[in-house]
């Protein structure tokens, strides 16, 4: 392959990384609201007259780490329609950039918001030294995509920055 075969990443990828980081950010706010609620044990929205006792499970650790993934990786696929534009990769390359960021995003994300509501941790099959469960399991399993995935992202990201340095000499 020739140099001339490599591209800047095309305006479209970068809209669509940045709406899907712009969708893990509605994500953490929605789910903000659940903890909010969790943590007053009550919806309750001032000025509004509502107050509606609610037990949501989970504890704040899980929430705390189910929120903050979703802010992290919507932040990493901002800055990677972002940083594309340093990269010099073919169309395939771009492709596979894309898709192993928006996998590694909302796999590594929805499972941890899982974990809060399911009590468990996801981190080893059959529990490890936590409980094990069938939704344990289940979320043990969502979670290899994302590390395929994210190992793939920053191999090519790397792969696309060093040519667009090269380019440069």
């Amino acid at each position: 392959m020739t140099a001339t075969s490599y591209q800047g990443i095309q305006p479209r990828m970068q809209a669509i990384l940045f709406l899907n980081g712009l969708g893990l950010f509605v994500f953490a706010i929605l789910f903000g609201w659940v903890w909010f609620f969790h943590l007053l044990e009550a919806i309750v929205v001032w000025p509004l007259p509502v107050h509606i006792e609610v037990d949501i499970p989970g504890d704040s650790r899980a929430f705390r780490m189910g929120h903050m993934e979703a802010i992290t990786q919507g932040l990493l696929l901002m800055a990677l329609a972002f940083g594309g534009q340093f990269m010099r990769l073919s169309k395939k390359e771009f492709q596979v950039f894309m898709w192993t960021g928006i996998i590694t995003a909302w796999f590594f994300t929805v499972p941890a918001m899982a974990n809060t509501f399911f009590g468990t941790r996801g981190l080893a099959f059959g529990g490890g030294p936590f409980e094990a469960s069938l939704a344990n399991d289940v979320i043990f399993l969502f979670g290899w995509p994302p590390i395929v995935a994210v190992h793939l992202l920053f191999g090519v990201a790397i792969l696309g920055v060093v040519r667009y340095l090269r380019a440069l000499e």
